[in-house]
């Protein structure tokens, strides 16, 4: 290993794990010793890591005051390193970090809250694509349709919670005030995506939950249809799917059909 590379690997070890071959490297001070010169690195490390952790999560920082989402900023920093190479992306294992942790695991809408945050920061990451519209299904045979697959936006997500995450994530962006915690007798799905630069959400009914899901595996139209049976009568789920499929392509989901 390099000279340079010496002193870079022993850095980054004395910020991540506190040896102390950094020593080596640094000289000190009467005005500034040797501990305070390197704690200054490592205090401001801890510090812009806790500052990625509030910005990607915002809504849960306020949920659990400063005293608390300080503390849990520090036990995620110790033990999980900055892995990218920017710093948004830190803090993607949080969510997992809460519903595991002792500590958090008795409290699930913090796991959940920090899910719902994560995911949306992903859907306005997303890469772009251009939506179609509805004219790129008219005039198609009904064999065509029977044989339709479409291909999604890829900002496309769908999460599942008990608890009311979003709606309390919601409140908090917009200023307003904020439900109390409560939990479905059961879960809810929402669908995200990003349109013309802006985030959306809503929730799911079952059967569109099912419609989508299977539109999002890669399934036909017709295997849509047929999912669709176990809500509707027979003769009625394919002008039900149509219904679903036109609300995708005005949402701007769908970028393409094969």
């Amino acid at each position: 290993m390099s000279g340079l590379g010496r002193i870079q690997h022993d850095f980054q070890e004395y910020l991540l794990r506190s040896t102390a071959g950094v020593v080596d490297h640094v000289v000190g001070t009467d005005r500034v010793p040797l501990p305070t010169r390197l704690r200054i690195y490592s205090d401001a490390y801890y510090s812009r890591l806790t500052e990625a952790l509030e910005a990607n999560f915002p809504a849960l920082a306020e949920v659990l005051g400063e005293k608390d989402f300080t503390r849990l900023a520090a036990e995620y920093i110790a033990t999980h390193d900055s892995r990218f190479a920017s710093i948004r992306y830190y803090g993607d294992e949080l969510a997992q970090f809460l519903a595991t942790e002792p500590r958090y695991r008795p409290v699930p809408l913090l796991a959940d809250l920090a899910r719902w945050e994560w995911t949306m920061a992903a859907v306005f990451d997303a890469a772009d694509a251009d939506p179609i519209d509805a004219e790129a299904v008219q005039g198609k045979t009904p064999t065509e349709w029977a044989t339709m697959r479409f291909i999604f936006h890829p900002s496309v997500q769908v999460l599942e919670f008990a608890w009311n995450a979003p709606q309390i994530w919601k409140a908090m962006i917009d200023n307003a005030p904020r439900p109390p915690a409560a939990v479905s007798r059961e879960p809810i799905s929402w669908l995200l995506w990003r349109h013309d630069t802006k985030e959306y959400f809503r929730s799911l009914a079952a059967p569109e939950e099912d419609a989508l899901a299977t539109a999002l595996s890669g399934e036909t139209f017709g295997a849509l249809c047929h999912i669709l049976c176990a809500h509707f009568r027979e003769d009625e789920a394919p002008a039900e799917a149509a219904t679903y499929l036109r609300t995708w392509l005005e949402n701007g989901l769908i970028t393409a059909i094969s």
